[in-house]
């Protein structure tokens, strides 16, 4: 797991920011029902965030990150990955995620994400763009070229194997962020990353954060609050530079 349970997203609470939620039941194009999370701010900007989490899919560290989103002004929708196999019920800590992740496939995260974008839309956004952690960073980057209309991807400590093959095929801006002390991603992964992305013209940009280990990002590792706070200002900077 990317995170622990008593994991927190490192973002400033804006206090008093006008913002409410709701938790949704959005149906797939393929007719699955998968569980998510809405924030929805009161003055919204009209660039808006799907949010897609690691591995165990929707918890709390995900629904606490799209009320950062929305205080900044951004609708968020925060979505899971298990509808067809876990139903679409909030879950225990104990819940055992990884049988659940070996029976999604790619085809099937991309329709989940399909039904998000179009909520958003109905919400009148006028932009939208995915921001993905591990497993959701690399579906992020791959929902760039599944046909949604994205105007960005951003994703943290991705694996970019599967999205390389796929470069030439991403219709958004990327923005990657990633973890130099990262034991699965090398620089080698990221530097092919880069290159694939370059020779298809695709707008991006890679960031490594030297000494930062996989899933940085947590309010726990104080140590790396520098790197966290640099990383949540670009993509705050990529939202609005596209959006």
């Amino acid at each position: 797991m990317c995170f622990e349970l008593d994991s927190r997203p490192p973002v400033p609470i804006i206090t008093g920011a006008a913002v409410s939620h709701e938790d949704l039941v959005l149906e797939a194009p393929d007719g699955n029902q998968l569980a998510a999370f809405a924030a929805l701010p009161e003055e919204p900007t009209g660039a808006c965030v799907v949010i897609l989490p690691d591995v165990r899919g929707l918890y709390r560290f995900y629904e606490e990150l799209a009320l950062r989103f929305a205080e900044r002004g951004h609708t968020a929708v925060a979505i899971d990955y298990f509808g067809r196999t876990a139903g679409v019920a909030k879950r225990g800590d104990d819940f055992d995620y990884q049988e659940h992740v070996e029976q999604t496939t790619p085809e099937q995260i991309q329709a989940d994400i399909g039904a998000a974008v179009e909520d958003l839309r109905g919400r009148g956004c006028r932009s939208i763009f995915t921001v993905g952690f591990c497993f959701g960073g690399r579906q992020s980057w791959l929902a760039a070229g599944s046909g949604h209309g994205l105007a960005g991807a951003v994703g943290f400590y991705g694996r970019p194997g599967d999205v390389i093959p796929r470069a030439g095929e991403i219709e958004a801006p990327i923005l990657a962020l990633q973890a130099g002390a990262d034991q699965h991603i090398s620089a080698e992964d990221n530097a092919a990353f880069e290159r694939a992305l370059e020779a298809a013209g695709v707008r991006h940009e890679l960031v490594t954060y030297d000494g930062a280990p996989h899933s940085f990002f947590d309010r726990r590792y104080e140590e790396h609050a520098e790197a966290s706070a640099d990383a949540w200002d670009r993509v705050l900077a990529f939202l609005a530079r596209y959006g």
